[in-house]
């Protein structure tokens, strides 16, 4: 079934497994060494493009809360969060933790106002366990997470199912998950299912991790193909003579495609 939310097409996901229809091996990387390493030093760069972020600030302005609380994890120095939630959150109605793997990178984030968490979720999936020892969240559905963020890194995660079992625990009921992919990716430490299929069945997997995890209500959101349409070239002023007509035949014309898997408790 397809809807859609604003501007963008949504599709339903339906379960299409009745048991788990993965193996270990699926979740082997090529490079197997502890991740604290490979993301000790920081990296204050952007992993998608600018019309990316653009296009995930509008649908982030669409969905996330202005009150309450919301996790961003594996998190780094940008979270991508549009001006509206910045404001909340430097207003303090809207309390923001960040987890992630390097300090630099966390402590550059601006709108972590709720605290920044160290955690190596291949090394320990349970976010509810850092989240509780940090006195983040509480019991309470009015102390637990409105909603979660996570910007291309569910390719990275080897024990995704944990993960996401241990946030629906400390997230409110009604509360929202909304994992964002693209195709960009450290082939070294992307699990290795995730480099031998195609963009379809890597939204569909991320469905199925959602649905094992005990999440419903799960959506794919296509916020871009990966196709600059000839209206967006138009609005921008390009032209398809000359010089753009070359980048066009060149396979210039595209900008990285990018989804959001969500899912409610």
């Amino acid at each position: 079934m397809s809807t859609s939310s604003g501007q963008w097409p949504v599709k339903s996901y339906q379960p299409r497994h009745t048991s788990w229809p993965y193996s270990p091996s699926d979740f082997t990387r090529q490079d197997s060494t502890p991740d604290t390493g490979f993301y000790s030093a920081p990296r204050f760069v952007t992993h998608i493009d600018d019309a990316a972020i653009a296009t995930l600030r509008e649908y982030y302005d669409s969905v996330l809360p202005r009150k309450g609380r919301v996790l961003d994890f594996c998190s780094s120095w940008i979270s991508h969060y549009p001006a509206s939630v910045e404001t909340a959150a430097a207003s303090g109605d809207l309390k923001v933790t960040g987890l992630g793997m390097n300090k630099a990178e966390l402590d550059a984030n601006k709108v972590l106002n709720n605290g920044k968490l160290l955690v190596d979720l291949n090394d320990n999936p349970n976010i509810a366990r850092a989240l509780q020892d940090a006195k983040l969240v509480g019991q309470s559905d009015a102390e637990k997470l409105d909603a979660s963020t996570n910007v291309v890194s569910t390719d990275y995660l080897t024990q995704p199912v944990e993960v996401l079992k241990s946030l629906r625990e400390v997230t409110r009921t009604g509360g929202s998950v909304h994992l964002t992919i693209s195709n960009r990716c450290f082939p070294t430490k992307a699990i290795s299912r995730w480099l031998h299929v195609d963009e379809e069945e890597r939204l569909l997997m991320v469905g199925d991790f959602l649905h094992f995890a005990g999440w419903k209500g799960i959506e794919i959101v296509e916020l871009s193909n990966g196709k600059v349409e000839e209206s967006q070239q138009q609005q921008s002023g390009a032209s398809q003579t000359g010089l753009q007509s070359l980048m066009s035949w060149m396979g210039m014309n595209r900008r990285d495609p990018l989804w959001v898997v969500r899912a409610v408790k």
